[in-house]
């Protein structure tokens, strides 16, 4: 911070920093509290030009002996400025950079979002021209957004635009020396959203009437909670009857095999009476195949195609309310909390870091927990099949 000082001859000079360099400007002001004050005044302006990337010392200190160094300075960050890319050609760099490290379903949605939204947004910018107040207004354009079924976009959505633009111009700004102007932006708040889980009556309501090819599919994913990808995905090599272990190494992402959500997912669950006896039933039918569950000619479900074809209409034909299939991810949770097991133990088996996630998403339905080892489960599950 700058500073107001007097010379021995009693004259008042400015003491400053610009460029990393210590600026000391004379005045033919006398060192009297007014004019201190005066040349406060001056100082804060000089400053704020600075920190906004204005400030013009030849303009301010036409005179100045300093101009033989801070002007040469000042001029080859402006020759850097103007060489800095568009918005548009950066972004295909960093995209071309960056998706080597990315899973196949996540460069799609990147992809989507930084070339059907960002590029045609900011694209003829400069990507050091971007100001901050043209981020929030995009922003607020997009939260408006309406998709083909009339709702806007969520915030979620919103956040995820919002992330790949900061992680562009982040790094835009440090290879072409400018401020970035994302600073002080945050993400909106995203609403709690309640689960749905089912209910040990629905369970069984579902298990009866649900066709026989598929009965074993949803036992599988009512009672082990995994996701829609690793049980679609998963292949009798990696389903252990010895161990009674079903272990999750890959998952299934629109008809391509690729690697789990992340480290914590690869997991090994361990199989209950009831999911034992569903894979050794499905071991008589698709044993001969790589995937557990799949067509007759050994091709893996489509979710999209279960779900509207499959789960969708059995819960409507049951009076059941209308649930997304990962509330069987969800439900396997609060079936485990439920039967009072550790919630570690539960923690590792949804594949989840740590027990953080467990008790903010399912915290209601934590009772008095003293299993770990997954028989309290096993005796839950089995009493709601068999009913």
């Amino acid at each position: 911070m700058g500073s107001i000082n007097a010379r021995k001859y009693g004259k008042l000079y400015l003491d400053f920093r610009y460029r990393n360099q210590r600026c000391r400007e004379q005045t033919d002001l006398r060192d009297t509290p007014a004019n201190r004050k005066k040349l406060q005044g001056v100082l804060e302006k000089i400053e704020a030009e600075i920190l906004l990337g204005s400030f013009d010392y030849a303009r301010t200190f036409p005179n100045s002996s300093m101009l033989a160094k801070v002007i040469p300075v000042d001029k080859a960050i402006a020759e850097q400025a103007a060489s800095a890319p568009l918005f548009a050609d950066f972004a295909q760099t960093w995209f071309t950079e960056m998706e080597v490290q990315w899973r196949r379903s996540y460069r799609a949605t990147v992809c989507n979002v930084v070339f059907n939204r960002l590029v045609p947004y900011f694209g003829e910018m400069r990507v050091n021209d971007i100001s901050k107040a043209q981020l929030l207004h995009f922003r607020t354009e997009l939260a408006k957004t309406r998709k083909q079924n009339g709702e806007v976009f969520s915030a979620t959505h919103v956040n995820r635009h919002m992330k790949m633009l900061r992680m562009i111009l982040n790094e835009a700004a440090d290879r072409y020396d400018f401020t970035t102007p994302y600073r002080g932006i945050k993400p909106l708040k995203i609403p709690r959203t309640d689960i749905h889980p089912l209910t040990p009556e629905e369970i069984s309501l579902i298990l009866d009437n649900v066709r026989v090819d598929f009965r074993d599919y949803f036992t599988v994913r009512i009672f082990t909670g995994m996701r829609t990808g690793e049980i679609d995905g998963l292949k009798w090599r990696y389903v252990n009857f010895t161990r009674r272990v079903i272990s999750v190494r890959e998952t299934l992402v629109s008809g391509h095999e690729e690697y789990t959500k992340n480290d914590f997912s690869q997991r090994d669950i361990q199989m209950s009476d009831v999911v034992y006896a569903a894979m050794r039933r499905m071991q008589a039918r698709t044993g001969h195949l790589s995937y557990v569950f799949c067509h007759a000619d050994g091709r893996p479900l489509d979710h999209n195609q279960v779900t509207k074809t499959i789960w969708y209409p059995l819960l409507r034909r049951l009076g059941i309310r209308k649930r997304v299939p990962y509330q069987m991810r969800h439900t396997a949770a609060t079936l485990w909390l439920a039967s009072g097991e550790n919630p570690e133990w539960i923690a590792q088996q949804m594949g989840h870091a740590n027990t953080e996630m467990l008790f903010r998403t399912y915290s209601r339905y934590v009772p008095n927990l003293t299993r770990q080892d997954g028989s309290a489960a096993d005796n839950l599950f089995s009493q709601i099949v068999s009913a």
